[in-house]
């Protein structure tokens, strides 16, 4: 009997595992074309390329262009942006506006008058800083830079079927919703969160936005979307928009929230983000649950968690279950004299 022999095709390679990889853009796309996908060099070169392109982008002082860095990487645009929110949970543009912002916070906490510190963090413009200087900073940089003065915010605690409830917002929109079970503890946690903050108790006009949130609570179907003002960082907000986008009687597990902002890698942050999260209910973090279907945890309360689930759910079902309202047939009448008019 003829014996057959199987002939190894693999390439061999020279160069050991732990040898410098990517030393140049040709010789490592090369290399990561021969790989599989999911090989363990492939991965420890993706890996070093993202920390050396971070290191790249902290020095530079103007920010390298996506075409810049993914050449460096040896990788295309695409794949280079895409790798990069693997490991980093933030596009390369984000990372980069993050790093420029703690620049800018640094000088302007030094004294640094505000154009000199924006130059000096990288940004090309005074109106491409500008453009985004509210959400970076949270305020004017003006205001930033005198100290950040109190900041005036409304509040109002009320009760709920779930317990005590605190609602707070700026002048742009809500920026915390707690629950708790007395007014003592959710005013002494809404000052420790905002410890340089005005506070103010709403009045009647305010009234009407913490009875929107409460009926979000009580009849989740009658939820409109509110104005948000909670502060985070880059990534945080990436979670918690995302949160905002689950359907109602939903739910997602922490890996399809990370793959869902193109952070497949960041499922830890991302439990992070929705822990941070300031806003309850308004950033509904309690659609999130575990990938085997388990509560896991929520900050205000597993119970608190299951019951608001549990009436999403059936809000939901309702709402399928309810044939939609049958338009009336209206007869088309004849205008006053038409019949005149033919001669009838």
């Amino acid at each position: 009997m003829r014996r057959t022999h199987r002939r190894f095709t693999g390439m061999r390679s020279s160069v050991s595992p732990s040898a410098a990889v990517f030393d140049s853009p040709t010789h490592s796309s090369a290399r990561c074309r021969r790989q599989p996908p999911g090989s363990r060099w492939r991965q420890t070169a993706y890996a070093d390329a993202i920390v050396r392109a971070c290191e790249r982008i902290d020095r530079a002082d103007r920010a390298p262009s996506l075409a810049q860095l993914a050449r460096e990487a040896g990788l295309s645009p695409t794949q280079f942006r895409r790798v990069f929110a693997e490991r980093t949970g933030l596009t390369p543009k984000a990372y980069s506006m993050a790093r420029r912002s703690n620049r800018v916070r640094a000088a302007l906490a030094d004294g640094e008058g505000v154009t000199r510190a924006l130059h000096a963090a990288g940004f090309g413009s005074s109106s491409r800083f500008y453009e985004h200087a509210t959400s970076l900073l949270g305020m004017v940089p003006s205001s930033y830079r005198a100290g950040a003065p109190r900041e005036r915010i409304l509040f109002a605690v009320d009760r709920c079927s779930l317990g005590a409830i605190v609602v707070a917002a700026t002048a742009r929109g809500v920026c915390a919703v707690e629950f708790g079970s007395d007014r003592e503890s959710l005013v002494r946690s809404l000052k420790r969160r905002f410890d340089r903050a005005d506070f103010v108790e709403g009045d009647g006009a305010f009234g009407s936005l913490v009875a929107q949130v409460i009926a979000a609570v009580e009849e989740p179907a009658r939820a409109i979307e509110l104005p948000l003002d909670v502060r985070g960082t880059a990534f945080q907000h990436r979670v918690w928009t995302a949160l905002r986008r689950i359907p109602l009687g939903s739910t997602r597990s922490y890996s399809q929230v990370a793959a869902s902002i193109g952070a497949v890698k960041s499922v830890r942050a991302v439990a992070a983000a929705c822990a941070a999260n300031p806003a309850a209910i308004v950033v509904p973090c309690h659609r999130v649950i575990g990938a085997d279907g388990s509560l896991t945890g929520y900050r205000w309360g597993v119970e608190r968690k299951r019951e608001l689930l549990d009436r999403e759910r059936r809000d939901a079902t309702l709402a399928r279950r309810t044939p939609a309202p049958r338009r009336r047939a209206t007869r088309r009448r004849r205008p006053i004299g038409a019949a005149n008019a033919r001669g009838d």
